[in-house]
């Protein structure tokens, strides 16, 4: 868990920098995808829900931070023509990528795995590990075009501790790990590219909300509370960090 990171980003941080964010539609990626707006990226917001990822525009747009872009993509029936019909896109409208956060993720609810339906198995497989390989994979020539680009794989406790009843879940965030991992491994010698995670720690998100429903929701932290070691992550303070998990 990261939650106890202090950090100040300048107003410039992440000015001229191209982000795509994943779940950019509600809970910690539409958080994140203000906050990077306002620090002067373009931000490229993608999700399943055409009118939450409006929603966000507009207030980004009504802040008069840097116009963002509107992807729409359901991950977890997407085709690999539709990921590379997605990145076609990327590259003619921007060139390169200088920022990517897996924040989209797919939980219903804690249950044993004898339990589990095989489709939520394909499911939470599909959008929590499937989705940030192939979208990591199509994107790397662009990655590769940006002087600092930072890959960031948003992890969770449920991931990192190996414990009953988290269910698909827990087993596809614990490989998502691994997989941000194995990039980071794989590509070391490139040094304008990193792979990190993160897990943020609780957060009054939806998916919480599913998974500890007696929980007092006011209790728990915002996602705008959250987004220190992201932001870092993402700008010219956290280059050369590659291969963490924090």
């Amino acid at each position: 868990m990261d939650s106890d990171f202090s950090y100040a980003p300048a107003p410039d941080l992440l000015q001229d920098r191209v982000i795509l964010i994943t779940g950019a539609g509600g809970g910690l990626g539409s958080a994140l995808a203000e906050a990077c707006a306002g620090l002067g990226a373009c931000v490229i917001l993608v999700g399943r829900t055409v009118s939450k990822l409006e929603t966000v525009y507009d207030r980004i747009v009504a802040a008069g931070a840097t116009q963002p872009a509107i992807l729409p993509m359901n991950l977890m029936t997407a085709t690999w023509g539709e990921y590379e019909a997605l990145v076609a896109s990327l590259e003619q409208n921007f060139g390169r990528l200088d920022g990517m956060v897996h924040a989209a993720a797919h939980f219903k609810g804690f249950t044993r795995l004898e339990d589990l339906e095989p489709r939520e198995w394909l499911d939470g497989l599909q959008v929590n590990l499937t989705a940030p390989y192939t979208l990591t994979r199509l994107c790397l020539p662009l990655l590769r075009k940006s002087q600092d680009a930072s890959v960031i794989q948003i992890a969770d406790e449920a991931g990192r501790r190996l414990r009953a009843f988290n269910g698909i879940y827990g087993i596809s965030k614990r490989a998502a790990d691994a997989l941000i991992g194995s990039f980071a491994l794989e590509l070391k010698h490139e040094k304008n590219l990193r792979f990190n995670s993160v897990d943020p720690g609780p957060m009054r998100t939806a998916l919480r909300a599913r998974g500890y429903a007696a929980e007092v929701i006011q209790d728990i932290a915002l996602p705008q509370t959250r987004l220190a070691r992201l932001l870092w992550l993402l700008g010219p303070d956290g280059r050369g960090v590659s291969g963490e998990a924090f």
